[in-house]
């Protein structure tokens, strides 16, 4: 049996879709339609809801922090260093007629990417890799598709700064509450879901609802998109949390025997 492990998803898309949008603006202390300076003597005017919800996207000042997602195809959690320009993210998914699960996690480290995989519920199945259980380092110039390996993008592992920039509607309810909705059609936020869901989506992609959560300390806590059924997919909650700001460890390098370099069955499973 070769069964491909599926990267996909939220792994891939954290991956794969910049953060551009929240960083460039962010970065510098700004948000997007607030970059004109004030005269002197001239009051700051508030920023607009939309504008509050972007700055408390995570831009990589605030230190490390964790986080956890889902969305149609698996979970993932993990830590982000935005100073040591570092990234561990953790994957697990079921496999739907076989019923075992595969759990793959990444470290990165500004450009070398190690892997570590492990199958479970595999009783009766047979043809699985055998990887070691250790950091396996990988050479990008190996794999065929780079998004199973993927690089530090920035802090917004979770595509919540794309995704904001989209919103055609932004309301700011008590506590720290956001809500409205987003055109997934629009610019970077066009790239967060598959090709497949938003073929699917059609007229729908248009007008997608969201909520979101700005914790006391400034920052986003959470970021919820209720992506409805279309086609032959179920309604799906894109969810995105962040927790620690500040206190979560830092990223360091496998080092010793707990890292190896990555054998040919780790290259074959990504490669399909």
């Amino acid at each position: 049996m070769t069964q491909r492990t599926r990267t996909a998803g939220l792994l891939r898309r954290a991956a794969a879709t910049s953060a551009a949008l929240a960083l460039s603006a962010l970065a510098t202390g700004c948000v997007p339609g607030t970059d004109r300076a004030a005269e002197p003597g001239e009051p700051s005017a508030a920023p607009t809801p939309k504008e509050a919800l972007l700055a408390a996207v995570p831009h990589g000042t605030k230190g490390t922090f964790r986080f956890s997602g889902k969305d149609s195809s698996g979970t993932i959690s993990g830590l982000v260093d935005p100073a040591g320009k570092g990234t561990e993210i953790s994957t697990a998914v079921k496999d739907a007629d076989l019923g075992f699960t595969t759990t793959i996690s990444f470290r990165v480290v500004t450009e070398q990417t190690w892997m570590k995989v492990k199958f479970s519920n595999t009783k009766g199945l047979t043809g699985f890799p055998k990887l070691p259980d250790r950091w396996l380092r990988l050479e990008r110039d190996r794999i065929s598709d780079a998004e199973s390996a993927p690089g530090y993008e920035g802090a917004d592992v979770g595509n919540a700064g794309p995704l904001i920039e989209a919103a055609t509607k932004v309301e700011e309810q008590a506590d720290g509450r956001y809500a409205g909705t987003i055109d997934l059609t629009s610019g970077e936020a066009a790239k967060v879901l598959t090709d497949e869901e938003m073929a699917a989506l059609a007229g729908k992609a248009a007008a997608v609802p969201f909520t979101a959560q700005v914790g006391a300390d400034g920052n986003l806590a959470s970021f919820a998109m209720q992506v409805p059924a279309a086609g032959s997919q179920k309604a799906y909650e894109y969810l995105v949390q962040y927790r620690d700001y500040g206190s979560a460890p830092k990223i360091t390098a496998p080092a010793g025997s707990a890292v190896q370099d990555a054998p040919a069955a780790a290259y074959e499973l990504l490669n399909g």
